[in-house]
């Protein structure tokens, strides 16, 4: 999928999961990126994704793209973070993190890649 805020153009690979083909079903989405916690940025999606399959997970690293069940938002992480309950993982960026670690609020937009 293309994630564009600010001036960075960027993609993501979902995998083959209930909760990362329910994201994909809701695109395109305009949302709002903003940062939280030192390391990731944040976007509140208008509905909860399913948790279907979903269940704990190891090597997170930075360049995970998640799904927070609790708060209904995706999470990027853009530096290292620590597996947390309700957290599941969708996909991961292509390249590196580097537009991520332009802080600020954007307006967000994600769309299919044909």
């Amino acid at each position: 999928m293309r994630i564009a805020f600010a001036d960075h153009v960027f993609t993501a690979t979902l995998y083959d999961s209930p909760p990362a083909r329910d994201l994909w079903s809701m695109l395109p989405l305009e949302l709002e990126i903003d940062n939280y916690a030192n390391n990731e940025k944040i976007a509140y999606l208008p509905r909860k994704l399913t948790e279907e399959g979903s269940g704990s997970f190891s090597n997170e690293a930075p360049g995970d793209l998640c799904y927070y069940a609790p708060w209904g938002n995706l999470a990027f992480f853009y530096a290292g973070y620590r597996y947390s309950a309700g957290l599941i993982r969708l996909g991961r960026l292509d390249g590196g993190v580097e537009p991520l670690l332009t802080r600020g609020k954007f307006p967000l937009r994600i769309e299919r890649l044909s």
